[in-house]
C-alpha cells in the first residue's frame, strides 16, 4: 500500500482498539469498589476497612477534590485494556502482517487465540509479584518515618508491573507468528541466543519495579524458556516448509505457491 493508505489503515486500528477499551472499561467502571480491594490487599486489606468504617486503609489515600474520580477512570480503563485484549492484539498484528496469504490470515485467528492466554498468565503473574514488589520497595521506608502513598501512584505502579508482565509474555507468540509469516526463520531466531538472553536480563533487570532477585527471576525465567520455545517451534515449521518445497515441482517451486501449499495443502 502506499504511505498515506498505511497511515489510514493505523487510524483505523488505533480507533477499533480505542473503541473497544472503552467500552470494557464499563466492566471496570461497574465493579469499582471490588477491584481496587483486590488490588490495595498487598497494602491493606480495604474491604475490612470499608466493613467496620475505618477512615483510613493502611498508608493509602486519595488527594484532592478530583481524586476519587480519577481514580475510577483509571481503574476502569486498566480493566478495559485487560478485558479488550483480544481485540487490540488482533488490530496490532493487522496492522504489522497486511500482506498475509489466505491461509496465513486465517492463522490470525490462531495468534489472537494463544496470544490471549499469554497476556493474561503474564498479568496474572505480575500481580502474584505484586506483593513482593511492594515488600521490598516499603522496607526502604526508614523506621522513625511513615510512607504515606497517594492511591493514583499506587494504581500506576500496579498498572505498570501488570501490563509490563502481560507485554512480555507475548514474545513467544511474535516470535512464532513472524515465523509463519515467512519474516524471520528458526535459526535466525536461535542463532543470536546469548545476545537474546543477556537482553532479557537487562530488560527485566531495567523494567520490573523493584531490583530485587525474586521479581526479576519470576520474569526472566518464563522468557527465556518461551524463547527457546518458541524458536524450537519455528525450527519444526521451518523443516517442515522445506520438506514441502522439496516435494513440489519445479515450475510450482514459487514462494507464494509454497506458502500456500504449506497453509492449505488440500487445495493442491
Amino acid at each position: 500500500m502506499p504511505l498515506i493508505e498505511h497511515f489510514r489503515d493505523l487510524r483505523k486500528r488505533v480507533v477499533r482498539a480505542a473503541i473497544a477499551i472503552v467500552l470494557a472499561s464499563g466492566v471496570g467502571w461497574f465493579f469499582y469498589n471490588t477491584i481496587i480491594s483486590t488490588l490495595a490487599a498487598p497494602v491493606c486489606d480495604l474491604k475490612q476497612a470499608q466493613k467496620v468504617g475505618a477512615s483510613h486503609c493502611g498508608t493509602l489515600y486519595i488527594n484532592g477534590v478530583l481524586g476519587p474520580l480519577n481514580l475510577q477512570i483509571k481503574v476502569s480503563l486498566l480493566v478495559g485494556v485487560i478485558i479488550s485484549a483480544p481485540i487490540w492484539i488482533y488490530q496490532l498484528w493487522a496492522f504489522i502482517a497486511p500482506g498475509l496469504h489466505r491461509k496465513e490470515k486465517r492463522n490470525s485467528i490462531l495468534f489472537i487465540i494463544v496470544a490471549t492466554p499469554f497476556f493474561a498468565l503474564g498479568s496474572g503473574l505480575g500481580y502474584w509479584v505484586l506483593p513482593v514488589a511492594v515488600k521490598v520497595l516499603l522496607g526502604f521506608t526508614p523506621n522513625s518515618l511513615s510512607n504515606l502513598i497517594p492511591f493514583a501512584d499506587y494504581l500506576d505502579f500496579v498498572l505498570r508491573v501488570i501490563l509490563l508482565f502481560g507485554a512480555a509474555f507475548e514474545l513467544p507468540v511474535f516470535l512464532v507468528a513472524l515465523n509463519l509469516a515467512g519474516v524471520i526463520t528458526g535459526k535466525g531466531i536461535l542463532r543470536p541466543w546469548r545476545f537474546a538472553v543477556f537482553g532479557i536480563a537487562v530488560f527485566t533487570a531495567a523494567f520490573t519495579p523493584t531490583g530485587d532477585p525474586v521479581s526479576m527471576s519470576v520474569l526472566a525465567v518464563p522468557l527465556v524458556a518461551f524463547y527457546f520455545g518458541a524458536g524450537g517451534i519455528a525450527l519444526l515449521v521451518d523443516r517442515r516448509r522445506a520438506k514441502r518445497r522439496v516435494e513440489l515441482p519445479d515450475d510450482e517451486a514459487s514462494p507464494e505457491y509454497i506458502v500456500e501449499s504449506i497453509d492449505d495443502p488440500e487445495e493442491n
